[in-house]
């Protein structure tokens, strides 16, 4: 028997549906910024670039400088960012109590953003977020310590332990670069008994205890009379007058 022959029926296709384009978020400050502080966070401060950020959010880099003028103005609202974060207390509390919440409150600013905190350290804090935050700081001092040169030091050496401690803590010695030959643990229990003895408290979980017993010293320090220099080295610090 000669082959079945099969019936040729006409299939109807429904046409084609293309994909539906997602909606793309636009583009704006904030979602520049948080690109950038994730960038930072994954890569590290050296590598932001406008055309890195312009991949990561899928936009050309002349896109970014509609919101950002250049470089710069994204690297201050970096750390407009990360200074708006630390939280101050309210005033009902007493000013040694608000001291020391705004100083622990800038220590876990400096843990959340430890890729971008050399650059907040370091970065003059001259825009309205920074100068609003300073002022907001010296009030705090200035309550504690009525005398304003007082407390005009006493605002920067609260600094300088902030700054240090903060500076150690995300970025310094434990992950800086090490010799190009370091000495060996054998070495170091031969020649270095002090080191071996302190080495333990060195550690991160001892961090907690150290940064405490450094902001003690430092509180009770407020209310001492502060050494001043002589009224000649005071003048010779003056800019020059025009």
């Amino acid at each position: 028997m000669p082959p079945r022959r099969r019936s040729k029926t006409t299939e109807t296709r429904a046409p084609a549906r293309k994909p539906a384009l997602a909606a793309r978020e636009p583009l704006s400050r904030e979602r520049i910024v948080q690109a950038a502080l994730a960038l930072v966070h994954a890569d590290g401060l050296a590598q932001l670039s406008t055309r890195r950020l312009g991949q990561r959010l899928g936009c050309e880099a002349m896109s970014i400088y509609h919101h950002f003028p250049s470089k710069a103005h994204l690297l201050d609202a970096l750390v407009d960012h990360a200074t708006a974060t630390v939280e101050l207390p309210g005033p009902d509390l007493p000013p040694e109590e608000r001291l020391r919440k705004v100083c622990y409150a800038y220590r876990a600013m400096a843990h959340r953003f430890p890729a971008l905190f050399p650059l907040v350290a370091v970065h003059r804090h001259n825009t309205p977020t920074g100068v609003r935050f300073i002022d907001a700081v010296i009030a705090i001092i200035q309550d504690l310590e009525p005398d304003r040169e007082a407390a005009a030091r006493q605002f920067r050496t609260v600094g300088y332990y902030l700054v240090g401690a903060c500076l150690d803590e995300t970025s310094g010695y434990a992950k800086g670069p090490s010799a190009a030959e370091p000495v060996s643990d054998a070495y170091i229990a031969e020649h270095c008994p002090a080191l071996v003895s302190a080495a333990p408290y060195f550690k991160s979980e001892q961090w907690d205890a150290t940064f405490e017993l450094g902001l003690r010293a430092m509180m009770d320090s407020f209310g001492r009379d502060t050494p001043r220099p002589p009224a000649a080295a005071r003048t010779r610090s003056r800019p020059p007058q025009r």
